[in-house]
Parts: C-alpha cells; structure tokens; sequence
C-alpha cells in the first residue's frame, strides 16, 4: 500500500535552508555549475553545518517521537542533482535527522512537486521557488541568514506568526496601505465580529492546532504566538477569529508600533513569519527568520 501524505503536517525544505551551503552557492553563481559540482562530489562526505531552519526542523521532527505516532512529514526538495544531492543526505544522516524522503530536481522548477508531495509549508532561500508556492495557494517563506549564536529551545517547539497577510488575508492591510490607519481601525471595529478570511499560513495554522489538542493532558511542548502590529482596538478581531476556526495560541503580543525583535528575543522563536521585509530584517539578527511574499496578484505586491 502506497505512504499516504495527506493526514500529515508535511515540510518541504530546500537544502540551502536546512544547511548552511552559501560558500556553495557563492562558488556556483561565480564558477558555474561543473565546477559547483566538482566541488560537492569532492566534499560529499564533509558534513554540512546548520543552517536557518535546521532548529525548527530538529523540534517538528521530535514531536512525531513525544506524541508516538508519525504526524509530521520532512521532505529535501532541492534543485541539485542526485549526484551532488549526496552530500546532502550524508549530512541528514550524520546529524540524524528522520527525513527519509528527497527529490533532487537537476535545476529544474520545484513547483510542479509541491502539491504532489502534499507540502503544507515549503522553507526556502529561493525567492522564485516561494514566490510561485504562495501563487498556488502554499504556505511558503523566503528563509533569512541565521541569527548569530542562536539557542533553541529543545524541550518546546515556538513558533511564532505575523497576523495580517500572514495568518489572516491582506485585505484589511490593503486598507491600511491605501486609506491609513484611521480607516484600518474603523473597519476593523465595524466588522469585530466578522472572521478574518484565512492567509497564506491559515491552514497551517489550524493544522498545528489539531497537532497541539493531541498532546498528552498537563504537557504543551508545541507553543505558538500571533507577533503583530495590530493594538486595541484592532486585537479584538483577531482573537475572535481565532475562535470562530477553533484555534488557540499560546501567547499574542499586539504591538502596536513597537518593535517585534525584543519580543520575539523573550520567546525564543523557533521561527518567525512576517510580510515586511523591515519586521523580518531585523527579527532574523536574534531568531530564524522567513518573508512570506504576497501573491502576485496582489495589489500590495509592488506597494
């Protein structure tokens, strides 16, 4: 009988955002391809270093060993070839890591594999690659640099998400952008009751949430918060959106111009999703770090 994906949380992730391969990249961009995969195939048995989603990937990993049962599903989906992708599953073994299942595309487009492959969330550096998951409806970031000497929690798995375009549709950020903030709150409070329409990170959102209701009772070891912008009285349509799908969180920090990198240091996320390139710049100094790109056609793609 065939492995069935569908029931799972599954995670594709290219290897430029599980390991540290720039000096690679640099030496591909500069020198080409032939001369990139000398290189890989001379250093297959160099194991690679961390890189900015290696912590989180660690902790979704071990929540399959604390609740007993396979729910969480890691897939490479990566544009080396087989050949140089060795190298990369040498480093997986060596750290060992339980990802068992790779496609190595030779250069080619990821995109048509993503929704073969069931993904709920693709990590990658490639803006391309994101940019074309987020169009077909995937929750996918483009994956900052790591943080310098960044210390995750091995007990617990953070993770922590911007509210509006990222969780929640844009729609009531594309009245803030277009009308100002006057008109953002006054919407906001005439339509309180009124659930937000889900983002590009809803359903992973409520995917997570089904994972953390099968925790053994008295133990939280899957934590998530909403980091955003919004203050009162915009918070309000939030938490009952949340209500309305079912969904709880752990913590929510409703800034309201403050800014997001202190709170998210205090956190210790394993992860942080933002839209604004300003919010994840400076969050990706002091935790892992993903932009989530709006769809291309959005009106606040180029905005």
């Amino acid at each position: 009988m065939a492995y069935d994906l569908k029931d799972k949380l599954v995670i594709g992730i290219s290897s430029r955002a599980l390991f540290d391969l720039e000096q690679e990249n640099i030496l591909f961009e500069k020198s080409g391809i032939d001369e990139y995969s000398r290189y890989q195939i001379d250093h297959e048995d160099s194991i690679l270093k961390p890189g900015t989603a290696y912590p989180l990937i660690e902790a979704l990993l071990k929540i399959n060993e604390k609740l007993g049962e396979d729910l969480v599903e890691v897939i490479i989906l990566s544009k080396n070839s087989p050949e140089t992708g060795l190298r990369i599953l040498n480093s997986i073994n060596e750290k060992s890591l339980e990802i068992s299942r790779a496609g190595f595309t030779g250069g080619k487009s990821i995109a048509p594999y993503l929704k073969a492959f069931n993904v709920d969330l693709f990590l990658s550096k490639d803006e391309k690659d994101v940019q074309t998951a987020i169009d077909q409806s995937i929750a996918a970031a483009i994956i900052y640099d790591p943080p310098d000497n960044f210390n995750s929690e091995n007990d617990e798995i953070r993770i922590a998400f911007d509210a509006d375009a990222v969780l929640f549709s844009d729609e009531s950020e594309q009245i803030y952008k277009e009308k100002g903030l006057d008109a953002f709150i006054e919407n906001e409070k005439r339509n309180a009751g009124k659930p937000l329409p889900e983002g590009p990170f809803g359903k992973l959102l409520k995917t997570l949430s089904l994972i953390k209701d099968r925790q053994p009772e008295g133990t939280n070891f899957v934590r998530i918060a909403i980091v955003t912008a919004r203050n009162s009285p915009a918070h309000k349509r939030v938490i009952l959106t949340l209500r309305a799908w079912g969904v709880h969180v752990d913590e929510a920090f409703f800034l309201g111009g403050v800014s997001k990198d202190q709170i998210l240091k205090a956190y210790n996320a394993h992860i942080f999703f933002d839209d604004q390139d300003a919010h994840i710049k400076s969050a990706s100094h002091i935790v892992p770090s993903g932009r989530v790109p709006y769809k291309s056609d959005s009106p606040l793609k180029n905005t």
